[in-house]
């Protein structure tokens, strides 16, 4: 069956998204562009999509071989270049390509990436690129450069002044080189929130943009990670009391985790209460020459200090009484309460993300566009409490009523959100963005524009579009 001719703004009543994406009037070659490194969360992204567009096109995946394109030396960066054309002469073969982009994975310098970039953009017949880093053109820190240059620190200031010129670059060279290719070819964008939709739009100039949050689960995989989740898979917490709550955070062992702040909240929770570490040390940052990781260090101490130690860090004497009061005046040692679960593979990941009682994202404010643990706790229906960044709540604006903010680093409040577990709606509707209309949407940006299945695609009972706008 064809595809019905699509009204502007609206999917017809008598069809689902779902529908739309599986009947293609063929199935078109799609050349996806993306690392997979399975150390990196754009690789499990990839491997996820790749799967479920197979229904809508004839997919097939090039991997940016990471070892080769993040080189310095100069023989290594010669051969990522080559790596590149290698990859762009493939592609003539294709309907269109998927560009899968974080900076980084394109090259370890500016200069690199949108050389390298370019290529693979004048190589695709038509063209998306899902961002999943949008950056906007930075503004020169100028006091604290100028606070480094009155202190001596020299080399404080040249970082300052490198990041400023990398992300410059960056922000301006590479939405210029789209623009240019959208005059010669089609070519859409994909990003994962609205903000960087309007950036994408307004600031950017770009014609066809898309938004939609990361999907990574089909129904199936959601079920079979279910059926799998039992304490008894993780020998270290399988003589727990069924009766214990389970907290849990997930991910590599990073400041920007901001896994303490989870640490602290545990000194103020009852003694029922247990916090489980999925992650290690990135295999990049293992340390040369040093007995245990900065950060590692940073949070055992953390599990062995007592809570009193613990609120000194707060400037409010205030918010040191009342975590007096909550904590006792004793030392607490959460040494048999915090379990360190190494880093787990994707099976092991899913299945002690469903064993847990509340999966908590404590994460610092960085600029990150997107979220994959974020998006795969709301697709196994686990209770989130996560810190009010700016990621969070632009995905939260995707999934209504299913996360529980508390501000960043305040362990206080994230204790207190985590013991008042009545206050949790237990049920709720199916996420209304999932990997159907995320396949919609990849259907829609890699169609020709001429194809009734590009345009306006609504969400239902919503005023904000799944669209791509001209």
């Amino acid at each position: 069956m064809a595809i019905q001719e699509l009204q502007p703004g609206i999917v017809p009543k008598s069809q689902s998204i779902a529908s739309i994406a599986v009947r293609a009037p063929r199935r078109e070659r799609l050349a996806i562009v993306s690392t997979r490194d399975q150390l990196c969360g754009i690789a499990a992204y990839t491997q996820a999509l790749a799967h479920y567009l197979t229904d809508v096109f004839d997919v097939t995946v090039f991997d940016l071989d990471q070892y080769l394109l993040r080189g310095r030396h100069p023989r290594v960066r010669a051969l990522g270049d080559r790596h590149i054309k290698q990859i762009c002469r493939a592609l003539a073969g294709f309907d269109v390509v998927n560009l899968q982009l974080e900076y980084g994975t394109l090259g370890g310098t500016a200069k690199d990436i949108c050389r390298r970039f370019s290529w693979l953009a004048d190589a695709a017949p038509r063209l998306s690129v899902t961002f999943h880093t949008l950056k906007r053109p930075p503004i020169f820190p100028l006091v604290d450069f100028i606070k480094r240059i009155l202190t001596l620190k020299w080399r404080s200031a040249g970082d300052i002044h490198a990041e400023f010129s990398r992300n410059r670059k960056l922000s301006l060279t590479i939405p210029g080189r789209l623009r240019r290719a959208q005059r010669r070819k089609p070519v859409s964008v994909i990003v994962h929130n609205r903000r960087d939709l309007s950036d994408a739009r307004h600031l950017h100039g770009f014609d066809r943009v898309y938004d939609h949050p990361l999907a990574f689960l089909p129904a199936d995989r959601v079920e079979s990670a279910r059926a799998q989740a039992s304490r008894h898979r993780f020998p270290s917490i399988e003589a727990l009391s069924p009766g214990f709550t389970l907290i849990g955070v997930f991910g590599f062992l990073n400041y920007y985790k901001g896994f303490g702040t989870a640490v602290r909240a545990l000194h103020h929770l009852p003694e029922s209460h247990h916090l489980l570490i999925f992650g290690g040390v990135h295999p990049n940052e293992i340390p040369a020459h040093q007995p245990v990781h900065s950060y590692l260090a940073s949070l055992l101490e953390d599990v062995q200090v007592d809570a009193a130690r613990i609120d000194r860090t707060s400037s409010a004497g205030a918010d040191r009484d009342i975590s007096a009061k909550l904590a006792g005046s004793q030392p607490r040692d959460l040494s048999s309460r915090v379990h360190f679960m190494g880093a787990p593979d994707d099976t092991d990941f899913l299945a002690g993300m469903a064993i847990c009682d509340v999966v908590v994202l404590p994460y610092l404010e960085v600029g990150q566009s997107s979220s994959g643990p974020i998006s795969l706790a709301v697709e196994l229906g686990s209770r989130i409490i996560a810190s009010r960044t700016h990621t969070f709540l632009e995905f939260a604006a995707y999934h209504p009523n299913t996360i529980e903010f508390f501000d960043i680093g305040n362990h206080l409040e994230l204790a207190e959100r985590i013991a008042a577990r009545a206050q949790y709606a237990t049920r709720r509707e199916p996420a209304r963005y999932n990997v159907e209309t995320n396949k919609a949407v990849y259907l829609a940006a890699n169609s020709p524009p001429a194809s009734p299945a590009v345009g306006f695609l609504r969400r239902r009972n919503s005023p904000q579009p799944i669209r791509a706008e001209r």
